[in-house]
């Protein structure tokens, strides 16, 4: 393997050979009779010769470097030995979130293009009965549908494995799919050298370091870790249903194994930080939580500060296409902008990370070719977030439209990516998100921003979450609130959601830029991403509360 290989397969060889008696995986089998959490182990050396194992496999049976394959395997040993063993090879893993829903799924598949399938028998019969979108394959690799199976054991391997291929920094590495939580999912297009990039931007940024140990609740993150030299704890919580994890089997997991860092949504890290209070239960070997898939609320950071005596929340701020951009931590919200943002001033997602540099430019729904054709705006004002850095890719998979719309050219062929956010830096320059471009409301009054306005109403008792939505054309929109209850018993009845919508609209009136809501909807559940669990698809509450029956309040001032 040459020194200058690029390939980002090539970093888990490295810490095979810097810690190999490490561990490097641990998934969950079952309990042990004294009801301890039952995990196949796997070293740093293990782990590589189970890949090196994968890549003679994979290569015996057909694929090729360049290959795109797609990739449906149960979060576990198979999904991080089948990734970077095809990181290897030099192929491309298509990775699709498995929640997204049928019909987005298969369009993903007939986009991605894949030639090889990779994946359960579940996955195979799939693709049997929806031909189309998977016509293009031509090899079909079926994987044990156990997140323990192995095959480096079997003795017909052993003399079939492949030497890592040397990588230039640009060579294509993966496709991963976007959570499509404003629009179509959409094909990401990462290189080695951006993977190579975010790992040491994440090392760095977090002091991360070799020989910590990771519950990662989202499966794509736990494919940092090999590079990083962590440990990785799979959780036992289904991916493509997030929001019902069992928090004591995470907890559980955290105390069993001594997590010291660890990922997940608000939604998640919510739900078990509830229950640690509601226990008394503390995380005492928990260095870091990143916390991020939607706005941090002002009050999980509070909530979790007694659970991590020895810890620190961070949120990094990014998308699919760019990550990490900026990140924050508990005490720097705490000392302020948490309650600015329960004023109204938005989310502060911290400081811009050295390697990426940010601006913001005028809001507009068209595409913007060069940078010179954009208007950048001064601090303090509100306008659309675009960033470029060794970690912003260049374009989307055989979306030429899709890229040409969120792409901008800049000197130097550099390539800045339009966050499809709204935000402003502040005078100190930390940068401070205010909501989805897509989802903001422009009245003939003006445009308000969903992360100014909802958190203003978090503070009612009964409000679980709400989301705000404009009804109408734009620039002509009626602004409205979406509420979801803490209990269906505060919208049992037309008096009781009247009685609501007139204590909302007290708030409203207490704030100038809310001033105008005095219309309010109430929903039982609101639909929210499969990937986080988080972020609330508002396009698609104003679509049913354009049919649904709203309460208009406007008590006297």
């Amino acid at each position: 393997m040459s020194p200058d290989n690029a390939n980002i397969a090539r970093h888990l060889s490295l810490m095979a050979a810097r810690q190999p008696h490490t561990a490097a995986l641990k998934v969950p089998r079952g309990r042990t009779r004294a009801g301890d959490i039952d995990y196949l182990a796997l070293t740093f050396a293990e782990l590589d010769a189970e890949v090196a194992a994968w890549r003679g496999d994979l290569s015996a049976r057909g694929v090729r470097r360049g290959d795109r394959v797609l990739v449906m395997v149960k979060p576990g040993l198979p999904l991080i030995a089948a990734v970077f063993a095809l990181f290897g090879l030099g192929a491309v893993p298509v990775v699709i979130d498995p929640g997204m829903g049928l019909k987005s799924f298969l369009a993903c598949v007939a986009c991605s293009r894949p030639r090889v399938l990779l994946g359960i028998p579940l996955a195979q019969i799939v693709s049997r009965v929806f031909r189309k979108p998977f016509r293009g394959v031509e090899v079909r690799i079926r994987v044990s549908g156990s997140p323990t199976a192995r095959i480096a054991a079997k003795s017909e391997i052993q003399n079939s494995k492949s030497e890592i291929v040397n990588s230039a920094a640009a060579d294509p590495a993966a496709v991963l799919f976007t959570s499509g939580s404003t629009g179509a999912p959409k094909g990401v297009c990462y290189t080695h050298g951006m993977f190579a990039a975010q790992v040491e931007l994440i090392r760095a940024a977090y002091d991360i370091q070799p020989g910590e140990i990771d519950l990662p609740m989202l499966p794509v993150f736990a494919l940092f870790n090999p590079a990083l030299g962590m440990t990785t704890i799979v959780p036992e919580i289904d991916p493509s249903r997030p929001a019902n994890v069992d928090p004591e089997k995470i907890l559980q997991a955290i105390r069993q194994e001594k997590v010291t860092s660890s990922f997940g949504s608000p939604t998640l890290w919510r739900k078990i930080a509830v229950h640690c209070h509601a226990h008394d239960i503390t995380l005492p070997t928990m260095k870091r939580v990143l916390c991020a898939g939607a706005p941090v609320p002002p009050d999980l950071w509070q909530l979790m500060a007694p659970v991590l005596p020895h810890g620190t929340v961070h949120s990094p701020y990014g998308a699919t296409e760019a990550l990490p951009v900026s990140t924050i931590s508990a005490p720097e919200v705490i000392a302020g902008p948490a309650i600015a943002t329960s004023r109204g001033a938005g989310t502060c997602v911290g400081r811009v990370l050295p390697a990426n540099e940010v601006k913001i430019i005028a809001i507009t729904d068209g595409p913007i070719a060069a940078l010179t054709d954009a208007h950048e705006l001064p601090v303090g004002e509100i306008g659309e977030i675009i960033v470029r850095g060794l970690t912003v890719t260049r374009e989307y998979d055989a979306l030429p439209e899709a890229t040409a719309a969120a792409k901008i050219t800049g000197p130097a062929d550099a390539v800045w990516h339009r966050m499809g956010d709204a935000g402003y830096l502040d005078a100190e320059g930390r940068l401070w998100f205010c909501g989805r471009k897509a989802e903001r409301v422009e009245t003939r009054d003006g445009t308000l921003y969903t992360e100014q306005i909802e958190p203003l109403f978090t503070s009612h008792p009964e409000v679980n979450r709400v989301a705000l939505i404009g009804l109408g054309v734009r620039g002509r929109q009626r602004e409205a609130l979406v509420v979801e209850a803490v209990s269906k018993d505060s919208i049992f009845s037309s008096s009781d959601c009247r009685r609501f919508a007139r204590e909302l609209r007290i708030i409203a009136l207490r704030h100038p830029h809310a001033a105008g809501i005095r219309l309010f909807y109430f929903h039982k559940k609101f639909p929210v991403d499969v990937r986080h669990n988080a972020k609330i698809h508002r396009l698609a509450l104003a679509r049913w509360a354009a049919d649904d029956i709203g309460y208009e309040s406007d008590p006297k001032r």
